[in-house]
């Protein structure tokens, strides 16, 4: 085991600040959760991967509040932050008109309290695009921005849904770069992500769920080990139910 490898483990297996326990959840008669059960440390990126219809999006609302599960529990930090959980939606879409700052500064008004404008920007590296419009940013920088919009308020765990979806593959390094560098700060942060090749690189932990049932969950490593495989690609294909909508590609 690298050292790299080393900390991944010992980062993947810190204090949970998300506990979800027995979940259920569904639609018009339709179970979408059947007794998910999981955990986000802090000091960690979960990545959350399966394929369309497993019930990712709806585990991730459900986690930030925006609906209220069926039965289950799920366990948040108490924090002193303005607001507990900083969510980014896959549809994200900021008004084209307005800057960087204010688009930033019109969710933080929303907000008592948390870091400066200034400070939420640099964290993201968009310190030098704060004037710019943001109908000139490119795709990449546009999913930096919904980064620091959930970073207002200064909460302790972020949820994003597909934050580097269609997204090259250097700017998918950098929207993870930033991503571990806040779980580095201690925040917990979940990702869904279909891009096997970007979560087998740079996720901690890894969360694969289909048809409503967590299959695997653990550090990356310890999942490719249990399920005797070689890559996140290779534990997909064996644990999950053969879909479309997966980036699924060999040598992760």
């Amino acid at each position: 085991m690298t050292a790299t490898d080393d900390t991944r483990r010992r980062a993947a297996e810190s204090t949970p600040v998300v506990t979800v326990t027995d979940l259920e959840h569904g639609y018009d008669g339709l179970c979408v959760l059947d007794g998910v059960s999981l955990s986000v440390p802090t000091d960690a990126v979960t990545a959350l991967v399966g394929p369309n219809g497993s019930g990712k999006s709806t585990l991730l609302r459900l986690v930030t509040g925006v609906q209220a599960p069926q039965s289950g529990t799920i366990t948040l930090p108490d924090a002193d932050a303005p607001r507990t959980v900083g969510y980014l939606p896959q549809s994200l879409r900021p008004r084209d008109g307005f800057t960087v700052r204010q688009t930033v500064e019109t969710y933080a008004a929303l907000v008592d309290g948390g870091p400066g404008t200034d400070d939420v920007l640099s964290t993201v590296g968009l310190d030098e695009v704060t004037d710019e419009r943001v109908d000139a940013l490119s795709g990449g920088m546009r999913r930096l921005l919904g980064v620091a919009i959930a970073l207002v308020g200064d909460p302790p765990v972020l949820v994003l849904d597909e934050p580097t979806s269609g997204l090259d593959p250097a700017m998918t390094a950098r929207v993870f770069d930033v991503l571990s560098d806040l779980a580095a700060a201690g925040r917990g942060v979940l990702v869904a992500s279909h891009d096997l090749d970007a979560v087998g690189t740079n996720a901690d932990r890894v969360v694969l769920l289909d048809q409503g049932t967590v299959q695997a969950q653990g550090p990356a490593a310890t999942v490719l080990a249990d399920l005797d495989v070689r890559s996140l690609s290779d534990a997909f294909e064996t644990t999950v139910a053969d879909d479309a909508g997966v980036t699924v590609r060999h040598g992760v």
